[in-house]
């Protein structure tokens, strides 16, 4: 029968499984996207219509995975929207408003990014605003920070969303204003959603074109050798067209998103309850919606991230100001106790040492409580006290970094502005997580990190340095792992931590 012979067979190779039964062989037959055999056995498996190629001593590896990304996001900006690197300086990025909205009809929206962080103070004028105005043309502008969290919003923009002076500081975030008690555009965290949610309103997004932008940004990933991702922050729409992708077969592609349980910078809807009840519906062959997504606090430059001890004084924040969560210790374990009950696990991103803290505490309370099948992220994770290090491994916690956040670049360089510079440089220790047993799985966080080469991160995670060039120095350098434990970082630590290591990660 033709099902017993390979459809496709690699021969004369150096490959790589990442298995310890078989680490290295020189053979691999497949059939129906999936392993038949290795070496000896794989050739065996040759017939009249196998397609045979002959690597001549080529290497082969598994496919690469991508722990943390926003695709859809990406995909939209690569569509859609302005995208500019997040390195250029306030004229640059200006011009490159004023290049992208010369393009637009007098009342279409220019939205897309993304603003270093760095740019905040001084962006943070009337005066600014007035320049994004005359650069938007008198459009409504929405613009994003490069992680995405903050939003700085054109006169016009403000005015769709109804924010004025006397607009009260939503729950969770901060609209920042002059001496005057004018908005300055600025909005921090949670103070964006009401424009993104005008935006929302007055230019709705078709399903087809978010299945368009997914369709886009997994055919970015592809382009690095990514073979499956999970993003994480999926709202109900994106998990539609995910599984509507799939069902026409266009979905190429292992995918498990993360259901947002709560939202302060994107106005998504519905969330929580309201999304995990679709979450079967949507669930396909290449598409597990396994995961939901609980930001627990925001980002150091803008005073959000959660610390154990203050950020410093001269950062223009309250008196002994440590940020703080979105959620107290009692919300955060219902959650957890209750999506555990039902099988589901979370990601959960930290870029302070306290919300790090508080995630394994309360997963320490959901393993006592029996709950042993869940897998929980803590996603970013910069910051982590020494005492926390190894309880990564004993709870089985994923370290789940991205490449911005581990070599020096445009975030490094603008949490040392608020951070004292012995804190500021000790980010992502991933060397005392590997020395302990904790699983580290590498992400971009895409579109934040520019582009999603994973291979840029298997670099900066040897030496600590910005594989680019652009900066300087390294980033504790003390905290650099060795080339085998970062390819492992991006596809087995990665499939484990996604749950897919049945159908991918090694081979």
């Amino acid at each position: 029968m033709a099902s017993e012979y390979a459809e496709l067979l690699l021969v004369n190779g150096t490959i790589d499984t990442l298995d310890a039964g078989t680490p290295r062989t020189h053979a691999l037959a497949a059939a129906g996207g999936r392993i038949q055999a290795l070496g000896a056995g794989a050739e065996a498996l040759r017939g009249p219509d196998t397609a045979v190629v002959d690597l001549g001593g080529a290497y082969v590896m598994p496919g690469l995975l991508d722990v943390h990304n926003h695709h859809l996001l990406a995909g939209q900006m690569d569509l859609f929207e302005l995208d500019a690197p997040p390195t250029l300086d306030l004229d640059g990025f200006l011009q490159a408003v004023a290049d992208h909205a010369a393009a637009l009809g007098p009342d279409e929206w220019v939205v897309g990014g993304s603003w270093g962080s760095g740019l905040l103070g001084g962006i943070n004028t009337a005066a600014t605003l007035a320049r994004l105005d005359e650069a938007a043309g008198g459009r409504p502008a929405l613009l994003k920070d490069v992680s995405k969290h903050n939003r700085w919003a054109s006169s016009r923009a403000l005015g769709l969303a109804g924010i004025g002076g006397g607009t009260p500081d939503p729950d969770g975030g901060r609209i920042l204003r002059d001496g005057a008690g004018r908005a300055t555009g600025v909005l921090i965290e949670a103070g964006g959603v009401l424009v993104e949610k005008a935006l929302t309103r007055l230019r709705p997004v078709s399903v087809g074109d978010l299945a368009r932008a997914a369709a886009r940004g997994i055919e970015i990933l592809h382009s690095y050798g990514i073979t499956g991702f999970q993003d994480a922050a999926a709202s109900l729409q994106l998990m539609r067209a995910l599984k509507d992708l799939d069902e026409r077969g266009e979905l190429q592609a292992w995918v498990v998103t993360s259901m947002q349980a709560n939202d302060f910078i994107f106005g998504t809807a519905p969330l929580g309850e309201g999304i995990i009840a679709h979450r079967e519906e949507t669930r396909s062959l290449h598409h597990r919606p396994d995961f939901i997504k609980i930001f627990l606090d925001g980002v150091p430059p803008a005073g959000t991230a959660a610390f154990l001890v203050p950020y410093l004084p001269e950062a223009g924040f309250p008196e002994c100001h440590c940020g703080g969560t979105t959620m107290d210790p009692a919300e955060l374990e219902g959650w957890l106790a209750g999506t555990a009950a039902r099988g589901i696990s979370a990601k959960i991103p930290c870029t302070g040492d306290a919300s790090v803290r508080l995630v394994l505490d309360t997963v320490a309370k959901a393993r006592a409580a029996g709950h042993t099948a869940p897998k929980y992220h803590i996603a970013h994770g910069q910051f982590v006290h020494p005492d926390d290090v190894a309880r990564f491994a004993e709870l089985d916690v994923t370290a789940d970094i991205s490449p911005s956040l581990w070599f020096p670049g445009v975030i490094s360089e603008a949490i040392a502005t608020v951070l004292p510079a012995e804190r500021a440089s000790r980010m992502q220790p991933n060397r005392a997580l590997l020395d302990v047993g904790a699983r580290v799985a590498g992400g971009s966080d895409w579109p934040v990190a520019v582009p999603p080469n994973a291979w840029e991160g298997i670099y900066g995670l040897v030496p600590r340095r910005d594989p680019t060039g652009q900066f300087p120095g390294a980033l504790w350098p003390e905290q650099a792992i060795s080339l085998d434990e970062a390819i492992r970082v991006y596809t087995t630590a990665c499939a484990e931590a996604m749950g897919v290591d049945d159908v991918t990660g090694s081979l």
